[in-house]
């Protein structure tokens, strides 16, 4: 049964001015199966994603051979590794996991404070093993994103898991705090924060630090990564969508009646891809942009050795292209 939301009044930022974005060109890669949300990259090349089904797969780098590696029993959606050689699985359903080399499953977290992680989304792990991660909501679960997004209560949290078990609330009341990454010298914590637009950081060194906006996007931005060449690449789900933006500020009463809407006539995310990636100081390196007829939506974006792996949760294909010449703008 579908949950009732209660929309609060939000003014969104101003539309960004129109942008130029380089063009892109990706190939693809079909899976056997749907909803590739996130991407980690191995040593060899190779490719895990994580699907809706709860499996793990693991894609070889010339996208030829794909084996299954585990299977969560829940929706695996950020992955990242853990110095001791384990992936970190970010489970919307089950919190956080580990998947060691023998395939096995193991929860590392599945509460704060009695409260299971309603939507564990994506992580940034320290050379230490401190976890940084984000639950993106407390309303909704992984299969009613778009209610979040549409009501807007902003009960996303940030937290730290030290590797001694320690966990900490960093910032909470935000708005789908998605992607995560640490900056070069991991002292400040950059994280998407979707259903505001934009990309926020966080002071690590200084004690009660409060969120500060790093980067405004021009779209949706979901998971987020840093690159083998030191950048953070965003991916970006869909463009600002006019008729959402003009409901936000707007009576709840429409956005409640949008929600009742057939599925097919909700709001879509858009036909394109878009990619950006930025330096630590917040200088947009890459801004890119295409179309395929088998990926678009894109919701993890990874970076490593000149190429770079696209992930979705709208398709069944990941997509790929070659690390773009720097061009600082």
């Amino acid at each position: 049964m579908k949950s009732r939301i209660a929309p609060v009044r939000w003014t969104p930022p101003p539309t960004p001015a129109a942008r130029r974005p380089d063009h892109l060109e990706v190939e693809v890669v079909a899976l056997p199966g749907e909803g590739p949300e996130d991407t980690l990259i191995d040593a060899d090349g190779s490719v895990l994603t994580g699907l809706c089904d709860g499996r793990i797969l693991r894609v070889s780098a010339d996208g030829r051979t794909i084996t299954t590696l585990a299977d969560t029993g829940g929706r695996p959606l950020g992955l990242e590794w853990l110095p001791d050689g384990k992936v970190l699985v970010c489970d919307a359903n089950r919190g956080l996991l580990t998947l060691d080399q023998d395939g096995r499953i193991t929860t590392l977290l599945a509460e704060i404070g009695g409260r299971p992680l309603r939507f564990c989304n994506n992580a940034a792990i320290a050379d230490d093993g401190t976890i940084y991660f984000t639950d993106s909501s407390t309303r909704f679960g992984i299969d009613e994103w778009m209610a979040d997004l549409l009501e807007h209560t902003s009960t996303g949290s940030l937290y730290r898991l030290r590797p001694d078990g320690e966990v900490t609330q960093l910032a909470t009341g935000r708005a789908f705090p998605n992607g995560v990454a640490l900056t070069g010298d991991q002292k400040t914590l950059i994280f998407a924060e979707t259903a505001s637009y934009g990309l926020y950081k966080l002071d690590l060194t200084a004690e009660d630090a409060e969120p500060e906006l790093f980067r405004s996007i021009p779209g949706l931005p979901d998971n987020i990564a840093r690159g083998s060449d030191g950048l953070i690449w965003v991916a970006i789900g869909s463009p600002r969508n006019p008729l959402l933006d003009n409901l936000l500020p707007k009576a709840p009463v429409l956005r409640q009646a949008v929600w009742a809407l057939p599925e097919a006539l909700k709001p879509k995310a858009a036909d394109v891809i878009e990619i950006q990636a930025y330096d630590d100081a917040g200088t947009l390196v890459h801004d890119l942009r295409g179309r395929h007829a088998r990926f678009h939506m894109p919701t993890g974006v990874r970076e490593r050795d000149g190429k770079v792996w696209l992930s979705s949760i709208g398709t069944t294909h990941l997509a790929t292209f070659p690390t773009p010449v720097k061009d600082a703008r």
